[in-house]
Formats: C-alpha cells, structure tokens, sequence
C-alpha cells in the first residue's frame, strides 16, 4: 500500500469519527429517554445544534483570557489527533499508527480536559469552578485506573500499541477468553462511564447546577465556542467507544485491505459494535440510582481494583 492510499484511509477514518460522532449522541439520547418511557428527541437533534450554534455569535466573558478560547478547539482536535493512532476501520497501521499507543492517546484526549478545565476556572463563574473541582477529582481517581488497565493489557497482548494489540486478539487466540483479558474490559468499561460523564452520580440531562460535573463546565461557552464544545465532547465518546470494541471487545470486522468493499464492511461493522455498545452503556446508566457525590472514590475504587487484579491475573497466567 503506498503512503497516499495511506493518508486516503486516514481521511477515511477521521470523516467516520468527525461525521459520525453526533450521530451517536443522537443515538444515546434517544435511548436514554427511550428506557425513561418518554419520547425522546431525533437522533438528528444534535447536527441541528450544532448548526444552529454555529450560525450565533460568539459572546464570551469580559474577563475570560486566551484559555477560554482556546479550550474549545483543544477539545475538539484531541480525538482527532488520537483516531490516527487507533484502528478504526482497518486492521493494518495507516501513517501515523506508530507515533503513540494507548497511554499517548490517554493523554492527548487529557489535553482537552485539561484546557476545559482551566477555561472553566478562567471564566469566572462559580458553577465553572464547581464543576472544574469536581472534574479534577474524577480524573485523579481515574488516571491510575487507565494506567493499570495499560500495564494489564500490555502483560496480556505484550504491546500497547492499538494496531498490535487488535492483531494479537483477532484469531483468536486463548489468552482472549483468559481471566485477566475479561477483568481488562471490566475495568475499562467502567473507565469508559467516568471519563464520558455517565458516573451514577451524574445527570448531564439534567438542569440543576449544582448536580452537575462536566455540563457546569460549559454554561458561560456560546454559539461556535459552545459547538465544538459539544461536538468535541461526541468525537470523545465515540473515541473511546472504538478502542473499546476494535481493540479490546471484538476486533472483528475491519478491513484487511484498501478494497472498497471491504470498507463498506467495515463502516457497516463499526457502526453496529458502537450503537451496541451504546445501548449497553445507557442500559447502566439508567439502571443504576444516583449515588452521593463523596461515593466517586469508591465507584473507581473498585474499577481500580478489578484492574489490579487483571494485571495480577495476567502475570500469574501460565
């Protein structure tokens, strides 16, 4: 395959994400409400916020400094940078596969939590600062979870390479069924709750200030700054839902070669594997009751310790 057909499949890859991503919110949304026993809004509501948003002006606070405007494009770009270096339609490494593993992408799609964070202190309202703090917390207690659940799935896969590790599961081999492998996805789906705002003591539907963790952080962004905000926010679900499936849960489906219709397989096949797990991640969602907000440490508590074990399971396996 030369560098240009390459590039054309990452192009690929990046309009399945960028496309895609508030397609999949809508999706969520609507089975959230669904399960409620409501109506619900389309699944197309989000491309009609984002347009809408887009068509606004930009109003900002008078003492927000470059922070705040930068913060937005932060979020939005990080998983853009991170889906090249994870398999999302192909299970061949495009340009540009090698340039991180899982950790690096970990930390570029931190980049735009970090600036977020800091845009929402730097704005200077007090429900931005609450929901900074409390963001903070959570992601104090979920790093060393993702950390963890690293060194497992290197011990497991003997790389931490996306591309490596989707080809060392794909036969697939025993140590696929092993312990250690189904402590891993454990681990990880509940790190996927915490870090896409879905914790059980979160309502990001909700209107109530001060219930809220990531949704505080965004009420002083308005028209283009507040869209990609949003659309960011999507891309990053959808990001972390394809390591998820393509490399860890069921890499299957993806396409072995540039061949259009092995492509069309594997839209088709990636498309599904998300809305599955959507579907499962709003079923737990929903089902759980809302829990006190000091009860985040033992929730990732525990995501902690079923990671530990895995890593010990993975290094104990014959």
């Amino acid at each position: 395959m030369t560098l240009w057909q390459s590039l054309a499949l990452n192009v690929l890859q990046l309009a399945f994400v960028v496309c895609l991503a508030p397609l999949f919110s809508g999706i969520a949304a609507r089975w959230r409400e669904r399960v409620q026993f409501k109506r619900g809004p389309s699944i197309w509501q989000p491309y009609r916020d984002l347009r809408k948003l887009f068509s606004k002006e930009d109003r900002s606070s008078e003492s927000a400094t470059w922070v705040a405007r930068f913060a937005p494009y932060a979020v939005c770009l990080s998983p853009i940078l991170v889906t090249l270096l994870i398999p999302v339609l192909t299970d061949f490494p495009l340009f540009g596969a090698f340039a991180g593993d899982m950790l690096a992408a970990g930390f570029i799609l931190g980049i735009g939590g970090f600036f977020l964070t800091l845009a929402a202190v730097d704005t200077g309202i007090p429900y931005g600062a609450m929901g900074a703090s409390r963001t903070r917390m959570v992601g104090f207690l979920a790093e060393p979870v993702l950390i963890v659940i690293l060194f497992a799935v290197s011990f497991v896969a003997n790389s931490t390479i996306p591309y490596i590790v989707q080809q060392q599961w794909v036969s697939p081999p025993a140590h696929f069924f092993s312990p250690a492998h189904v402590l891993v996805l454990v681990a990880f789906s509940m790190l996927i709750i915490a870090e896409t705002g879905r914790l059980p003591v979160d309502n990001p539907a909700g209107h109530f200030e001060l219930a809220m963790i990531d949704e505080s952080k965004v009420l002083d962004f308005s028209g283009p700054s507040y869209a990609l905000l949003k659309w960011g926010g999507a891309m990053k679900t959808t990001v972390l839902c394809i390591i998820f499936v393509n490399v860890l849960l069921a890499p299957w489906g993806l396409a072995s070669s540039p061949a259009p219709t092995q492509l069309g397989i594997a839209i088709a096949a990636v498309f599904v594997k998300v809305v599955a797990l959507l579907a499962a991640l709003v079923v737990v969602e929903t089902s759980l009751a809302k829990l006190r907000l000091f009860r985040i440490a033992e929730y990732l508590g525990a995501a902690f310790v079923v990671a530990v074990t895995a890593m010990i399971a993975a290094v104990l396996a014959p």
